[in-house]
């Protein structure tokens, strides 16, 4: 497959998009993928994926980064200064008088960040000129207004506009896409390996409806797509088109699986996503020779593993420990994990001790809160306990931390914050980032059934079916007791977030 896709080559400069590939298409049918997702560390897997599938097939592939053009990147996480601080407190605020101004601030930030950005906009426009068969899109749902707005530019020249991305199985959400004009068809499934076929037909105007997981505009929809198995056949992300002098480190992602082995969180829309559906994992070796392959195209030693949960089968992160170091020499990576109840979790101190000396230097995990009582009601799986000595275990292993957290679970009250606090401030010394936000409420997941159905204390405002969650209300924490106690753990937040992180780990500053 490698050597395959290898014989395809495209090109992608400052200048604009140059399309080649295999020159014997009698049709010269040629296909534009737009990475709306410019992100400032490393290139997009799921173009990377869509690139590789439709070139084994033989087809003309041309990907647009935004990067190339020096559009503004996207980071996730810096080392934050006071500034930072006093933005996440109004984010965050519970306080009666001041909801609304923080509700329209909330507006105008998300107005801003979504806004089409004009570089990748006339970038976007120079590429349509070429006239390309087909424009396929992988997108978020904050993506709506640029979505729209290729839409438009790409109906005005008569060329057919493909969007998928991971959550376009939600109904709801599905609805208001559906309605943007250009659009030939939504995807919602893995088409790791079937890409090409509905690329096609999409191009000759056939019946998308034919495929899996596909809405057309008049809201026709195809049965769901089930979940994609034999992970080892989809093919190896190609990366080749995007711009890796931007990155200020050649850090390549991977991922190893698909889903969550626990599956069970009360809050979690990724396991009801497409490519979340059930757990499904590669075999170590292939995971392997992907990297080393990686490796050896990008000249890289650096790695970001995107999975859900890394240890969702404990080998996959032990035979990556033990072995990474025979196929790239000096490689160094990042990953996710859970730290749930399971007797052997891949998390025991041996483990991660194992982790370090095979080259993983960041850890990020989900600890959402310090009260038992908040981990028990969102189905977690784990306990205040276990995640108090995976900390301490990793950062003796010379793991740097990463935790994420929320606030305003229905049900949280101020003791439940208090204990949030006392957790921080005790292992804030073996932290090196905290990610704090407002608990999300998503369509379709298994709180959003009880809010429904009345038993969370949320008052929904209304549904943003554009970005696919609630706006609402919550009437458990507006209390002096529960703002004061938050205050204290905005205050070790912000005393964790300010700090360098650990020297070994420098290279993978804002991720996971």
């Amino acid at each position: 497959m490698a050597k395959q896709i290898d014989r395809v080559h495209v090109q992608l400069g400052r200048d604009g998009v140059d399309f080649a590939g295999p020159q014997n298409l009698s049709d010269e049918r040629r296909i534009l993928i737009v990475d709306l997702n410019v992100f400032a560390n490393f290139p997009t897997l799921a173009v990377g994926l869509l690139a590789a599938s439709l070139r084994a097939g033989g087809r003309n592939v041309s990907i647009l980064s935004p990067l190339a053009f020096d559009a503004p990147a996207s980071e996730r996480e810096r080392r934050e200064n006071l500034l930072d601080h006093l933005a996440r407190r109004m984010h965050l605020t519970d306080f009666g008088p001041a909801l609304r101004a923080r509700d329209a601030l909330r507006q105008i930030r998300l107005g801003w960040i979504e806004r089409p950005n004009s570089i990748t906009r006339q970038a976007v426009i120079d590429a349509l000129d070429k006239r390309p068969s087909i424009v396929l899109l992988s997108a978020y749902f904050n993506q709506f207004r640029a979505v729209e707005d290729i839409a438009a530019e790409a109906r005005k020249r008569g060329i057919p506009v493909l969007v998928g991305g991971p959550m376009f199985n939600q109904g709801t959400v599905l609805d208001k896409w559906r309605q943007i004009s250009g659009l030939v068809g939504i995807v919602g499934a893995e088409v790791d390996l079937s890409i090409g076929d509905i690329v096609d037909a999409a191009i000759s105007g056939g019946d998308l409806s034919r495929f899996p997981g596909v809405t057309l505009p008049d809201g026709t929809r195809a049965p769901p797509a089930p979940p994609l198995r034999h992970l080892d056949h989809t093919p190896i992300p190609d990366f080749r088109d995007f711009p890796w002098d931007r990155y200020p480190n050649r850090i390549v992602p991977v991922m190893t699986g698909r889903g969550c082995q626990w599956d069970k969180c009360a809050f979690c829309s990724d396991v009801i996503s497409v490519s979340g559906r059930t757990f499904r994992t590669r075999s170590v070796e292939n995971v392997l020779l992907e990297i080393q392959e990686q490796a050896r195209r990008h000249n890289s030693t650096n790695f970001l593993f995107l999975d859900l949960k890394l240890n969702s089968w404990p080998d996959m992160l032990r035979g990556i420990s033990q072995n990474i170091q025979k196929y790239v020499q000096g490689a160094e990576w990042v990953g996710t994990v859970h730290v749930d109840q399971r007797k052997d979790n891949g998390l025991s101190a041996r483990d991660l001790k194992a982790a370090v000396d095979g080259g993983m230097r960041r850890i990020s995990f989900g600890l959402e809160s310090g009260s038992q009582r908040i981990l028990d009601a969102a189905k977690k799986g784990c306990t205040v306990e276990a995640n108090r000595q995976f900390i301490r275990d990793a950062h003796q292993a010379g793991l740097s931390v990463r935790a994420t957290m929320f606030k305003g679970f229905p049900g949280e009250t101020a003791e439940d914050m208090e204990e949030t606090a006392n957790f921080l401030e005790e292992n804030a010394q073996y932290l090196d980032r905290v990610r704090f936000n407002d608990f999300s409420l998503l369509p379709d997941t298994p709180i959003w059934n009880d809010v429904r159905n009345s038993k969370a204390s949320l008052d929904i405002i209304r549904l943003d079916t554009q970005r696919g969650r609630a706006i609402y209300r919550n009437r458990d924490v507006r209390s002096k007791d529960y703002r004061r106690a938050k205050r204290r753990a905005l205050n070790a937040v912000y005393a964790i977030n300010k700090r360098p992180l650990r020297d070994a780990a420098r290279q993978f500053d804002g991720l996971m």
